[in-house]
């Protein structure tokens, strides 16, 4: 049996993990100093590994704030945690991916998945004890679509340079630094808060794309998007077991609706020619949330020379591989 599907799974695991150790940090630091410090460390780490050349093309350098300003956007799913279960924030946020993914579309059954999350919105609105606070709702609905604006902005990033996540991790603690200043001050300084800070940088970021990318070259990116579709399922768990938080039936079932949405969306066939959701790894996946690893393009075959025939023509260079990340 390929042990693939456990790579998507622990890298899964791995990122509610993070995001439940990241909220038993607020006990040291506000939410928006741990923000920091998980950008902060995480754009230290992939600074050293991919080591980019700074952008001259004001076209690049703008992907990079735009991409940087997505994804700090996303990080606001940090203080919608101090309002909301981990569960139902994760849950809030996986519907701006599915929102990309099924934009656009007109078949009935994108239409049926589309309600079924509308059910799951309605269901972790109440519960039984009474509604969710409205700013936590609100955060993670705004983060939910900064992932959708980051998903959409990938699809230009997968073809720029590879240090471009790099350098966009490093925009996004920069625009967080100031909050993190204000909020959290010296504290970020602290020992054990720059520990914790590095912990869910490893979890939530480095060690969830190492071992996707791993997976995504033994597993089409359909198969790792319906997988990773679970990720409301596992926030729920993580914070059960990490964060004592218990969700109540009406909530579970809201958790449940959300995920089955987002898998039937990835699992269901696309018409040929369709466009591809883009994945948070920086290319197009058929997944919404997904990471994606293209498979580098076939080469073109060698025309054939004839007797007496001139000189063969050149054939057009293959297109540029994605930078996978």
């Amino acid at each position: 049996m390929s042990r693939a599907p456990l790579l998507v799974l622990a890298s899964v695991v791995s990122v509610q993990a993070g995001q439940a150790v990241g909220k038993r940090a607020f006990d040291l630091l506000e939410p928006a100093g741990v923000v920091t410090l998980r950008l902060g460390l995480a754009a230290l780490v992939l600074l050293a590994v991919m080591r980019p050349r700074l952008p001259t093309e004001p076209r690049s350098i703008g992907l990079v704030v735009a991409f940087g300003t997505a994804i700090a956007g996303m990080n606001l799913v940090y203080p919608a945690m101090r309002y909301l279960p981990l569960g139902v924030a994760t849950s809030l946020l996986l519907l701006g991916p599915l929102a990309v993914a099924l934009a656009g579309s007109r078949r009935p059954l994108d239409a049926g998945w589309a309600l079924l999350a509308c059910a799951g919105v309605f269901l972790v609105g109440g519960g039984s004890s009474g509604p969710l606070p409205l700013p936590g709702v609100l955060l993670a609905l705004c983060a939910g679509a900064a992932m959708g604006c980051y998903l959409l902005l990938s699809r230009r990033a997968g073809t720029a340079a590879r240090g471009t996540l790099a350098l966009a991790v490093a925009w996004a603690a920069v625009v967080t630094l100031p909050f993190g200043i204000s909020a959290s001050g010296t504290d970020l300084l602290r020992p054990s808060a720059l520990a914790v800070g590095l912990l869910v940088a490893v979890l939530s970021a480095v060690l969830p794309y190492s071992l996707e990318l791993a997976a995504l070259r033994r597993l089409p990116p359909r198969t790792v998007g319906v997988l990773q579709s679970l990720e409301p399922v596992a926030g729920a768990l993580a914070g059960l077991v990490l964060l004592a938080e218990v969700l109540d039936a009406r909530q579970w079932a809201a958790v449940g609706c959300i995920t089955a949405a987002s898998a039937g969306a990835v699992f269901t066939p696309r018409r040929a020619g369709g466009t591809p959701c883009p994945g948070r790894g920086g290319t197009p996946a058929s997944a919404p949330g997904a990471r994606a690893h293209p498979s580098p393009s076939p080469r073109s075959p060698r025309p054939r020379r004839t007797r007496g025939a001139g000189p063969a023509p050149r054939s057009a260079p293959p297109p540029p591989r994605r930078a996978s990340w």
